[in-house]
Protein backbone atom coordinates (compact mmCIF):
# COMPACT_ATOMS: atom_id res chain seq x y z
CA UNK A 1 0.00 0.00 0.00
CA UNK A 2 1.18 3.49 -0.32
CA UNK A 3 2.95 5.67 1.84
CA UNK A 4 0.87 8.53 4.04
CA UNK A 5 -0.97 11.53 2.12
CA UNK A 6 0.69 14.96 1.75
CA UNK A 7 0.16 17.24 4.64
CA UNK A 8 -2.72 19.43 4.06
CA UNK A 9 -5.97 20.61 5.44
CA UNK A 10 -9.24 18.53 6.05
CA UNK A 11 -11.89 18.53 3.53
CA UNK A 12 -15.25 18.82 4.26
CA UNK A 13 -18.11 16.45 4.15
CA UNK A 14 -19.78 18.42 1.35
CA UNK A 15 -16.63 18.32 -0.74
CA UNK A 16 -17.24 21.59 -1.64
CA UNK A 17 -14.26 23.38 -3.15
CA UNK A 18 -13.21 27.21 -2.88
CA UNK A 19 -14.35 29.50 -5.19
CA UNK A 20 -11.43 30.22 -6.22
CA UNK A 21 -11.46 27.07 -8.05
CA UNK A 22 -13.60 28.86 -10.86
CA UNK A 23 -11.45 31.16 -12.30
CA UNK A 24 -10.11 31.12 -15.47
CA UNK A 25 -11.89 27.40 -15.36
CA UNK A 26 -13.89 27.60 -18.39
CA UNK A 27 -10.30 28.04 -20.32
CA UNK A 28 -8.94 25.13 -18.64
CA UNK A 29 -9.58 21.41 -20.35
CA UNK A 30 -11.17 18.70 -18.02
CA UNK A 31 -10.14 14.66 -17.57
CA UNK A 32 -11.11 12.16 -15.21
CA UNK A 33 -9.09 10.03 -13.64
CA UNK A 34 -10.04 6.56 -12.03
CA UNK A 35 -8.61 4.69 -9.91
CA UNK A 36 -9.03 0.96 -9.77
CA UNK A 37 -6.87 -0.01 -6.13
CA UNK A 38 -7.17 -3.95 -7.44
CA UNK A 39 -4.29 -6.19 -8.25
CA UNK A 40 -3.68 -10.25 -8.40
CA UNK A 41 -0.40 -10.06 -6.22
CA UNK A 42 1.89 -7.02 -5.30
CA UNK A 43 4.62 -6.50 -7.40
CA UNK A 44 7.78 -5.63 -4.81
CA UNK A 45 8.52 -2.31 -6.09
CA UNK A 46 5.29 -0.81 -6.35
CA UNK A 47 4.26 2.20 -3.64
CA UNK A 48 0.64 2.57 -5.75
CA UNK A 49 -2.43 2.77 -3.56
CA UNK A 50 -3.08 -0.76 -4.37
CA UNK A 51 -4.81 -3.98 -2.51
CA UNK A 52 -5.06 -7.53 -3.22
CA UNK A 53 -7.67 -9.89 -2.26
CA UNK A 54 -6.77 -10.40 1.13
CA UNK A 55 -6.43 -6.72 2.06
CA UNK A 56 -9.77 -5.86 1.32
CA UNK A 57 -11.61 -6.21 4.75
CA UNK A 58 -14.60 -7.41 3.63
CA UNK A 59 -15.10 -5.16 0.37
CA UNK A 60 -16.29 -6.48 -2.72
CA UNK A 61 -14.43 -5.88 -6.01
CA UNK A 62 -17.84 -6.37 -8.08
CA UNK A 63 -19.40 -3.39 -5.65
CA UNK A 64 -16.28 -0.81 -6.60
CA UNK A 65 -18.23 -0.30 -9.97
CA UNK A 66 -21.12 1.14 -8.46
CA UNK A 67 -19.15 3.29 -5.92
CA UNK A 68 -17.18 4.78 -8.54
CA UNK A 69 -20.54 5.94 -10.57
CA UNK A 70 -21.87 7.28 -7.04
CA UNK A 71 -18.58 9.63 -6.65
CA UNK A 72 -18.64 10.86 -10.67
CA UNK A 73 -22.52 11.54 -9.90
CA UNK A 74 -21.44 13.60 -6.48
CA UNK A 75 -18.15 15.10 -8.38
CA UNK A 76 -20.93 17.07 -11.20
CA UNK A 77 -22.80 18.09 -8.31
CA UNK A 78 -19.48 19.45 -5.95
CA UNK A 79 -18.39 21.06 -9.18
CA UNK A 80 -21.35 23.12 -9.66
CA UNK A 81 -22.47 24.09 -6.04
CA UNK A 82 -18.58 25.49 -6.04
CA UNK A 83 -19.18 27.45 -8.80
CA UNK A 84 -17.43 25.70 -11.47
CA UNK A 85 -18.87 25.23 -15.37
CA UNK A 86 -19.82 22.25 -16.32
CA UNK A 87 -17.07 20.89 -19.13
CA UNK A 88 -17.35 17.69 -20.79
CA UNK A 89 -13.89 15.58 -20.49
CA UNK A 90 -11.07 15.98 -22.83
CA UNK A 91 -9.77 12.45 -21.44
CA UNK A 92 -10.32 9.72 -19.41
CA UNK A 93 -8.04 7.61 -17.88
CA UNK A 94 -8.48 3.93 -15.89
CA UNK A 95 -5.27 3.55 -13.74
CA UNK A 96 -4.72 1.29 -10.56
CA UNK A 97 -3.86 -0.97 -9.76
CA UNK A 98 -5.09 -3.57 -12.51
CA UNK A 99 -8.61 -1.79 -13.92
CA UNK A 100 -8.69 -4.81 -16.29
CA UNK A 101 -9.64 -6.97 -12.76
CA UNK A 102 -12.73 -5.93 -13.15
CA UNK A 103 -15.08 -7.16 -15.77
CA UNK A 104 -15.12 -5.23 -19.18
CA UNK A 105 -18.74 -4.33 -18.77
CA UNK A 106 -17.40 -2.51 -15.05
CA UNK A 107 -15.25 -0.10 -17.00
CA UNK A 108 -17.51 0.46 -19.46
CA UNK A 109 -20.38 1.06 -17.02
CA UNK A 110 -17.82 3.61 -14.99
CA UNK A 111 -17.29 5.36 -18.74
CA UNK A 112 -21.01 5.84 -19.24
CA UNK A 113 -21.34 7.39 -16.13
CA UNK A 114 -18.63 9.65 -16.96
CA UNK A 115 -20.45 10.51 -20.35
CA UNK A 116 -23.89 10.71 -19.40
CA UNK A 117 -22.79 13.04 -16.34
CA UNK A 118 -20.31 15.50 -17.85
CA UNK A 119 -20.32 14.61 -21.18
CA UNK A 120 -17.08 13.84 -23.59
CA UNK A 121 -15.78 15.55 -25.90
CA UNK A 122 -15.97 14.53 -29.80
CA UNK A 123 -12.39 12.69 -30.28
CA UNK A 124 -11.55 11.96 -26.77
CA UNK A 125 -8.64 9.97 -25.76
CA UNK A 126 -9.87 7.23 -23.47
CA UNK A 127 -7.21 4.91 -21.92
CA UNK A 128 -7.43 2.20 -19.93
CA UNK A 129 -3.66 0.41 -18.22
CA UNK A 130 -3.91 -3.45 -18.29
CA UNK A 131 -1.54 -6.29 -17.89
CA UNK A 132 -0.79 -8.47 -20.40
CA UNK A 133 -2.41 -11.56 -18.93
CA UNK A 134 -5.65 -9.82 -17.78
CA UNK A 135 -7.29 -9.28 -21.03
CA UNK A 136 -8.11 -11.50 -24.17
CA UNK A 137 -9.63 -10.48 -27.46
CA UNK A 138 -12.78 -10.15 -26.18
CA UNK A 139 -12.43 -7.91 -23.41
CA UNK A 140 -10.56 -5.55 -25.67
CA UNK A 141 -13.41 -5.48 -28.62
CA UNK A 142 -15.93 -4.47 -25.85
CA UNK A 143 -13.84 -2.17 -24.87
CA UNK A 144 -13.24 -0.26 -28.06
CA UNK A 145 -17.15 -0.48 -28.89
CA UNK A 146 -17.70 1.24 -25.61
CA UNK A 147 -15.76 4.50 -26.82
CA UNK A 148 -12.31 3.03 -25.31
CA UNK A 149 -9.57 4.81 -27.77
CA UNK A 150 -6.28 3.55 -25.88
CA UNK A 151 -4.90 0.60 -23.75
CA UNK A 152 -1.07 1.14 -21.63
CA UNK A 153 -0.02 -2.21 -20.93
CA UNK A 154 2.53 -3.16 -18.10
CA UNK A 155 5.42 -4.79 -20.45
CA UNK A 156 8.33 -3.43 -17.66
CA UNK A 157 10.77 -5.83 -19.48
CA UNK A 158 11.09 -8.47 -21.97
CA UNK A 159 13.49 -10.70 -19.61
CA UNK A 160 12.00 -12.91 -17.46
CA UNK A 161 15.12 -13.04 -14.79
CA UNK A 162 14.02 -9.24 -14.60
CA UNK A 163 10.33 -9.60 -14.74
CA UNK A 164 10.49 -11.75 -11.41
CA UNK A 165 13.07 -9.31 -9.50
CA UNK A 166 9.76 -6.84 -10.24
CA UNK A 167 7.66 -9.59 -9.55
CA UNK A 168 5.73 -9.34 -12.08
CA UNK A 169 3.29 -11.96 -12.68
CA UNK A 170 2.82 -12.37 -16.76
CA UNK A 171 4.57 -14.15 -19.33
CA UNK A 172 6.97 -11.80 -21.54
CA UNK A 173 5.66 -14.07 -24.69
CA UNK A 174 1.85 -12.64 -23.62
CA UNK A 175 2.81 -8.97 -25.19
CA UNK A 176 2.88 -9.50 -28.60
CA UNK A 177 -0.33 -11.76 -28.59
CA UNK A 178 -2.16 -8.41 -26.44
CA UNK A 179 -0.68 -6.01 -28.84
CA UNK A 180 -2.31 -7.81 -31.54
CA UNK A 181 -5.42 -8.46 -29.68
CA UNK A 182 -5.87 -4.56 -29.17
CA UNK A 183 -4.96 -3.88 -32.85
CA UNK A 184 -7.58 -6.05 -34.01
CA UNK A 185 -9.91 -4.23 -31.75
CA UNK A 186 -8.97 -0.73 -32.99
CA UNK A 187 -7.42 0.22 -29.78
CA UNK A 188 -4.06 2.48 -29.82
CA UNK A 189 -1.14 0.94 -27.71
CA UNK A 190 1.53 2.23 -25.30
CA UNK A 191 3.84 -0.49 -23.61
CA UNK A 192 5.08 0.82 -20.35
CA UNK A 193 8.91 -0.53 -19.45
CA UNK A 194 10.98 -0.08 -16.26
CA UNK A 195 14.88 0.41 -16.23
CA UNK A 196 17.52 0.06 -13.54
CA UNK A 197 16.15 -3.54 -11.91
CA UNK A 198 18.72 -4.66 -9.57
CA UNK A 199 20.70 -7.00 -11.37
CA UNK A 200 19.61 -6.15 -15.31
CA UNK A 201 22.54 -5.39 -17.39
CA UNK A 202 22.23 -3.18 -20.71
CA UNK A 203 22.18 -6.25 -22.91
CA UNK A 204 18.78 -7.25 -20.80
CA UNK A 205 17.84 -3.41 -21.29
CA UNK A 206 18.69 -3.57 -25.07
CA UNK A 207 16.55 -6.91 -25.53
CA UNK A 208 13.53 -5.18 -23.70
CA UNK A 209 13.85 -2.15 -25.32
CA UNK A 210 13.43 -4.33 -28.92
CA UNK A 211 11.17 -6.55 -27.97
CA UNK A 212 8.67 -3.44 -27.54
CA UNK A 213 9.87 -1.43 -30.70
CA UNK A 214 9.20 -4.37 -32.34
CA UNK A 215 5.47 -4.34 -31.09
CA UNK A 216 5.43 -0.86 -33.10
CA UNK A 217 2.90 0.47 -30.52
CA UNK A 218 2.21 3.88 -30.93
CA UNK A 219 3.78 5.23 -28.00
CA UNK A 220 6.39 3.82 -25.16
CA UNK A 221 7.39 5.19 -21.87
CA UNK A 222 10.30 3.97 -20.17
CA UNK A 223 10.87 4.66 -16.42
CA UNK A 224 13.64 4.10 -13.70
CA UNK A 225 12.96 2.14 -11.04
CA UNK A 226 12.59 4.25 -7.44
CA UNK A 227 13.44 2.25 -4.59
CA UNK A 228 10.09 3.57 -2.56
CA UNK A 229 10.45 3.74 1.24
CA UNK A 230 8.50 0.89 3.19
CA UNK A 231 8.21 -1.36 -0.39
CA UNK A 232 8.81 -5.11 -0.13
CA UNK A 233 12.06 -4.20 -2.71
CA UNK A 234 13.34 -1.23 -0.05
CA UNK A 235 13.09 -4.01 2.47
CA UNK A 236 15.38 -6.57 0.20
CA UNK A 237 17.63 -3.88 -0.33
CA UNK A 238 18.38 -3.05 2.51
CA UNK A 239 18.82 -6.70 4.03
CA UNK A 240 21.52 -6.93 1.03
CA UNK A 241 19.49 -9.47 -0.91
CA UNK A 242 19.74 -7.48 -3.69
CA UNK A 243 21.19 -4.62 -4.93
CA UNK A 244 20.77 -0.48 -5.20
CA UNK A 245 19.88 0.73 -8.54
CA UNK A 246 23.09 2.56 -10.37
CA UNK A 247 22.35 5.63 -11.49
CA UNK A 248 25.27 5.76 -13.60
CA UNK A 249 23.94 2.58 -15.45
CA UNK A 250 20.26 4.42 -15.04
CA UNK A 251 21.85 7.19 -17.47
CA UNK A 252 23.47 4.42 -19.42
CA UNK A 253 20.13 3.03 -19.87
CA UNK A 254 18.49 6.14 -20.54
CA UNK A 255 20.48 7.23 -22.99
CA UNK A 256 20.15 3.90 -24.68
CA UNK A 257 16.60 4.02 -24.50
CA UNK A 258 16.73 7.81 -26.82
CA UNK A 259 18.92 6.17 -28.73
CA UNK A 260 17.26 3.24 -29.95
CA UNK A 261 13.57 4.65 -29.81
CA UNK A 262 14.58 7.53 -32.13
CA UNK A 263 16.02 5.41 -34.65
CA UNK A 264 12.61 3.50 -35.21
CA UNK A 265 10.86 6.70 -35.21
CA UNK A 266 9.65 7.30 -31.91
CA UNK A 267 10.09 11.22 -30.40
CA UNK A 268 10.00 12.29 -26.82
CA UNK A 269 7.75 14.35 -25.70
CA UNK A 270 7.91 14.17 -21.72
CA UNK A 271 11.36 13.30 -20.01
CA UNK A 272 9.63 9.63 -19.67
CA UNK A 273 7.65 9.15 -22.86
CA UNK A 274 8.09 8.50 -26.67
CA UNK A 275 5.66 8.32 -29.09
CA UNK A 276 5.35 7.55 -33.21
CA UNK A 277 4.00 11.80 -34.13
CA UNK A 278 2.31 14.08 -31.77
CA UNK A 279 -1.23 12.67 -32.25
CA UNK A 280 0.15 9.61 -30.15
CA UNK A 281 1.04 11.66 -27.16
CA UNK A 282 -1.02 10.44 -23.92
CA UNK A 283 -3.31 13.89 -23.92
CA UNK A 284 -4.34 12.70 -20.70
CA UNK A 285 -0.59 12.85 -19.12
CA UNK A 286 0.17 15.96 -20.83
CA UNK A 287 -2.98 17.53 -19.16
CA UNK A 288 -1.17 16.45 -15.92
CA UNK A 289 2.10 17.96 -16.72
CA UNK A 290 0.17 21.51 -17.74
CA UNK A 291 -1.68 21.82 -15.31
CA UNK A 292 -4.96 21.52 -16.07
CA UNK A 293 -7.98 20.82 -14.08
CA UNK A 294 -9.08 17.17 -13.23
CA UNK A 295 -11.18 14.84 -11.15
CA UNK A 296 -9.56 11.46 -9.73
CA UNK A 297 -12.03 8.89 -8.86
CA UNK A 298 -11.59 6.03 -6.37
CA UNK A 299 -9.42 5.18 -3.07
CA UNK A 300 -6.49 7.54 -2.81
CA UNK A 301 -7.09 9.37 -6.28
CA UNK A 302 -5.68 13.12 -6.41
CA UNK A 303 -7.91 16.12 -7.93
CA UNK A 304 -6.87 19.10 -8.93
CA UNK A 305 -9.11 22.04 -9.81
CA UNK A 306 -8.02 25.59 -10.73
CA UNK A 307 -5.36 25.61 -8.15
CA UNK A 308 -6.75 23.50 -5.14
CA UNK A 309 -5.54 20.63 -4.80
CA UNK A 310 -7.82 17.38 -2.94
CA UNK A 311 -6.81 13.35 -2.50
CA UNK A 312 -9.58 10.80 -1.22
CA UNK A 313 -9.41 8.26 1.51
CA UNK A 314 -7.26 5.23 0.82
CA UNK A 315 -8.62 2.22 1.83
CA UNK A 316 -11.69 0.50 -0.43
CA UNK A 317 -13.33 0.41 2.37
CA UNK A 318 -12.95 3.64 3.98
CA UNK A 319 -13.87 5.09 0.63
CA UNK A 320 -17.27 2.68 0.53
CA UNK A 321 -18.42 3.80 4.03
CA UNK A 322 -17.58 7.52 2.60
CA UNK A 323 -19.50 7.07 -0.86
CA UNK A 324 -22.55 4.65 0.53
CA UNK A 325 -23.14 7.28 3.44
CA UNK A 326 -23.31 10.32 0.68
CA UNK A 327 -20.17 11.72 1.81
CA UNK A 328 -17.37 13.37 -0.03
CA UNK A 329 -14.33 10.38 0.07
CA UNK A 330 -12.06 13.76 0.45
CA UNK A 331 -9.48 12.98 3.05
CA UNK A 332 -7.66 16.27 3.17
CA UNK A 333 -6.64 19.26 0.44
CA UNK A 334 -4.38 22.17 0.04
CA UNK A 335 -4.92 25.51 -1.90
CA UNK A 336 -1.90 26.12 -3.84
CA UNK A 337 -0.59 29.57 -2.99
CA UNK A 338 0.92 31.75 -6.24
CA UNK A 339 4.71 30.89 -5.37
CA UNK A 340 3.69 27.13 -5.15
CA UNK A 341 1.65 27.38 -7.99
CA UNK A 342 4.83 28.73 -10.24
CA UNK A 343 7.35 26.26 -8.64
CA UNK A 344 4.91 23.58 -10.05
CA UNK A 345 4.64 25.51 -13.79
CA UNK A 346 8.47 25.55 -14.42
CA UNK A 347 8.91 21.91 -12.42
CA UNK A 348 6.07 20.39 -15.09
CA UNK A 349 6.57 22.42 -18.36
CA UNK A 350 10.49 21.96 -18.47
CA UNK A 351 10.09 18.51 -18.75
CA UNK A 352 8.01 18.22 -21.98
CA UNK A 353 9.50 18.60 -25.15
CA UNK A 354 7.79 22.25 -25.94
CA UNK A 355 9.48 23.29 -22.47
CA UNK A 356 8.73 26.82 -20.94
CA UNK A 357 8.88 30.72 -22.30
CA UNK A 358 11.79 31.93 -21.43
CA UNK A 359 9.60 35.38 -20.69
CA UNK A 360 8.03 34.24 -18.15
CA UNK A 361 10.80 33.30 -15.96
CA UNK A 362 11.79 34.97 -12.88
CA UNK A 363 14.37 37.72 -13.57
CA UNK A 364 16.87 35.24 -11.34
CA UNK A 365 15.93 32.35 -13.69
CA UNK A 366 16.37 34.68 -16.59
CA UNK A 367 20.16 34.86 -15.55
CA UNK A 368 20.66 31.23 -15.52
CA UNK A 369 20.01 30.73 -19.72
CA UNK A 370 23.19 31.43 -20.41
CA UNK A 371 25.19 28.94 -18.02
CA UNK A 372 22.94 26.27 -18.81
CA UNK A 373 23.28 26.67 -22.47
CA UNK A 374 26.98 26.49 -21.26
CA UNK A 375 26.27 23.44 -19.89
CA UNK A 376 23.99 22.00 -22.64
CA UNK A 377 21.41 20.86 -20.58
CA UNK A 378 19.44 23.21 -22.68
CA UNK A 379 19.00 23.59 -26.49
CA UNK A 380 20.99 26.93 -27.57
CA UNK A 381 19.22 27.73 -30.42
CA UNK A 382 15.61 27.39 -28.50
CA UNK A 383 16.79 29.38 -26.07
CA UNK A 384 17.69 32.42 -28.23
CA UNK A 385 14.56 31.96 -29.69
CA UNK A 386 12.77 32.34 -26.69
CA UNK A 387 12.08 28.98 -25.02
CA UNK A 388 13.62 26.32 -22.31
CA UNK A 389 14.13 23.12 -24.27
CA UNK A 390 16.21 20.47 -22.31
CA UNK A 391 19.02 18.49 -24.29
CA UNK A 392 19.42 14.45 -23.42
CA UNK A 393 21.68 15.58 -20.99
CA UNK A 394 19.50 17.90 -19.30
CA UNK A 395 16.20 15.51 -19.31
CA UNK A 396 19.33 13.08 -17.24
CA UNK A 397 19.25 16.50 -14.44
CA UNK A 398 16.03 17.54 -15.36
CA UNK A 399 15.13 18.48 -11.39
CA UNK A 400 19.07 20.50 -11.43
CA UNK A 401 17.66 22.47 -14.15
CA UNK A 402 14.63 23.16 -12.66
CA UNK A 403 16.35 24.16 -9.45
CA UNK A 404 18.57 26.57 -11.47
CA UNK A 405 15.48 28.30 -13.22
CA UNK A 406 13.62 28.83 -9.78
CA UNK A 407 16.90 30.50 -8.18
CA UNK A 408 15.55 33.27 -5.90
Amino acid sequence: MAGPHPVGDPAPLDGLIPASAALGASTRDFGVYLHVPFCKVRCGYCDFNTYTATELRGVKQSDYASQAVLEVESAARILAESGVPARPAATVFFGGGTPTLLPADHLVRMLHAVRDTFGIVPGAEITTEANPDSVDLAYLRQLKQAGFTRVSFGMQSAVPRVLATLERTHDPERVPLVVAWAREAGLDVSLDLIYGTPGETIEDWRASLDAAIGQQPDHISAYSLIVEDGTKLARQIRRGELVQPDEDLQADFYELADARLAEAGYGWYEVSNWSRGTEHRSRHNLSYWRSADWWGIGPGAHSHVGGVRWWNVKHPAAYADRILAGHSPAAGRETLDEATRETERVLLLTRIREGIPVATLSALGRREVAGLIADELIDARAAIGGNIELTLTGRLLADAVVRRLLTD
